[in-house]
């Protein structure tokens, strides 16, 4: 239960805020002594994760929802249509990148000292968008694809998914609280289909897999962890703290290389 709870907390912490959750999880999982069976907790802890975003976006989802019914009128429907496009068309270069390397980006999931050196590349990404001006322009479906291609990058574990894609949001002049919302939304058709990917991978408890009450109590944990970590976000960026994370990243990769 003490190895669950780290793990979802460092989950739902690690997930929105730029740290790379991917990448603490490899991190946590080498340090606690899990070797394997934990794939079903890791998606779970995603689901988890997956929960805080449509609980802290509720309004936004809700008139999404809405829209998609054309309860709101055509204008409404058609913008949320439009919307829900640019999520998707955002998913289109991970899964494709996934498709390709898949077996390779598995593999790096081992390899803890790599994790290490993709979170100082994380952390220095980070710092560069201090010097980045914020803008003020809405989410197109130009600068959709250009976010997701960061998505795709972010594949790897120690590349921060909200980092990179903010970084990228940044350098493409989106407001930063439109970036942020569309971000953390674009991140749910790819978590969704995670968990369905590994539910047909089979997700049978193995050695050192924990069991499925301890699996949703890590859930709920990191949906919690995470909605807290959200809204911790979205302030960063509001004042321009976000580039402090990048110093984080770097001694935290730093102390990876060392340690492991």
């Amino acid at each position: 239960m003490l190895e669950v709870t780290i793990l979802s907390i460092l989950q739902g912490v690690a997930e929105f805020l730029p740290v790379s959750s991917s990448g603490h999880l490899v991190i946590g999982e080498h340090l606690l002594g899990i070797r394997e069976g934990g794939m079903r907790l890791n998606v779970f802890l995603h689901l988890g994760t997956l929960v805080a975003i449509f609980a802290y976006y509720r309004k936004v989802v809700w008139s999404l929802a809405r829209g998609l019914a054309g309860a709101d009128g055509r204008v409404a429907g058609i913008r949320a249509w439009l919307y829900v496009l640019r999520i998707f068309a955002s998913a289109l270069p991970a899964i494709a990148v996934y498709a390709v390397f898949n077996d390779r980006i598995d593999a790096l999931f081992e390899n803890a000292k790599m994790v290490g050196a993709l979170l100082m590349f994380t952390g220095a990404m980070l710092i560069g968008t201090r010097y980045i001006p914020q803008g003020g322009k809405e989410v197109n479906l130009t600068r959709a694809l250009v976010m997701g291609a960061a998505q795709a990058l972010a594949l790897l574990p120690g590349v921060s998914r909200s980092g990179m894609t903010l970084a990228a949001a940044r350098g493409a002049k989106i407001d930063a609280s439109k970036a942020a919302e569309f971000s953390f939304l674009m991140s749910a058709p790819l978590i969704a289909g995670a968990a369905v990917l590994e539910l047909f991978k089979g997700m049978d408890a193995g050695a050192g897999e924990p069991s499925w009450a301890l699996t949703a109590y890590g859930a709920a944990l990191a949906a919690v962890t995470g909605y807290f970590s959200l809204a911790l976000l979205v302030k960063a960026l509001k004042g321009r703290r976000f580039w402090w994370f990048g110093i984080y990243c770097l001694a935290a990769g730093l102390s990876t290389l060392v340690l492991v």
